[in-house]
């Protein structure tokens, strides 16, 4: 039988034909490397062609002082007059000189003149013995419907806190409630 005799380019095109494995398809983080670098080569780029573009420039430094300016101290913004009934105008200013002035425990005014609730609408009042009473009442009547009939006093409630945010917080909900009643 005659032998047939293949050439080694016959060998070599025979063992290329064979299918090439189908790619795999990337993860979602190998893509994100992928993209992360490319944008990483263009940025570099990028900054090369700007400096190359730029170079020619004459730059004086820049003084800070006359870029960089601070706001002129106003004051504090004008208490806008939200509620038109007196008890309720009486403890939203009480509510915005504790925001303002500070805030204080286990006395009316402390010496850096912070207040508790009954000193801001004490001053608040202006005098007025008669709304600063109906003010303290909606004020203990706020305090109870958050926190029950538990609590006796406006000056205990005031006191059992370390922070102001909480006494704070109902005197401004008592504003509201004050305004709601039409006081």
């Amino acid at each position: 039988m005659p032998q047939t005799h293949t050439s080694p380019a016959a060998e070599h095109s025979a063992a290329t034909t064979q299918a090439a494995a189908p790619p795999t398809e990337l993860s979602l983080e190998e893509r994100l490397a992928f993209i992360n670098a490319a944008m990483t080569v263009r940025l570099d780029e990028a900054k090369v062609a700007y400096e190359v573009n730029t170079a020619h420039i004459d730059t004086e430094p820049v003084d800070l002082a006359d870029v960089v300016t601070i706001p002129i101290d106003t004051g504090l913004a004008p208490l806008p007059a939200l509620y038109p009934t007196p008890v309720a105008a009486v403890l939203q200013r009480a509510h915005h000189r504790l925001l303002t002035g500070g805030w204080c425990k286990d006395a009316l005014v402390d010496a850096d003149g912070a207040r508790c609730m009954l000193g801001a609408i004490r001053i608040e009042a202006r005098g007025d013995r008669g709304l600063e009473s109906n003010a303290v009442a909606v004020l203990l009547d706020a305090i109870r419907r958050t926190f029950g009939d538990d609590v006796d006093s406006v000056p205990g409630f005031n006191d059992a806190f370390g922070s102001a945010r909480t006494p704070i917080r109902m005197v401004d909900q008592a504003a509201a409630l004050a305004d709601a009643r039409g006081l």
